[in-house]
């Protein structure tokens, strides 16, 4: 595993306690009274909890991949993959956070999450080959 890609787990993670700290950012703002369980989907906590959620659910898989692929090959592949991970999911993450709603896709959104899709299943088919 190089720099490049060890730099790459540490951005995904900031990403993740980022968006989390925006939920945290947001409940405070609302208080003790406010809702804090928004289920109105142009509602800007729901927005952040949902861009929360879903990095939860894809961030920690694409770092586990990148961690075996990268000690299993110093491959330039593995770089690149890592590389693209980031920018999907920042990608994915902007996207999400600038919509007025999320009844609704955006290029962003899908193109991140398009992206999230293809990257993992390129370092799951790479991690399955490189141990074989």
């Amino acid at each position: 595993m190089n720099t490049l890609q060890i730099t790459c787990v540490a951005l995904l993670g900031a990403l993740l306690f980022l968006l989390g700290a925006n939920v945290t950012r947001h409940r405070a703002v609302r208080g003790a009274t406010g809702n804090q369980m928004p289920t109105e989907p142009t509602d800007r906590m729901f927005i952040a909890i949902r861009a929360h959620g879903n990095a939860s659910e894809y961030v920690p898989t694409l770092c586990v991949l990148l961690l075996i692929c990268g000690t299993l090959s110093d491959g330039w592949w593995v770089d690149a993959l890592a590389v693209a991970a980031v920018l999907a999911r920042y990608i994915h993450a902007i996207g999400m956070l600038r919509s007025e709603t999320m009844a609704a896709h955006g290029p962003l959104r899908d193109i991140g999450a398009m992206g999230t899709y293809v990257i993992g299943l390129a370092l799951a088919v790479t991690a399955v080959v490189l141990a074989t």
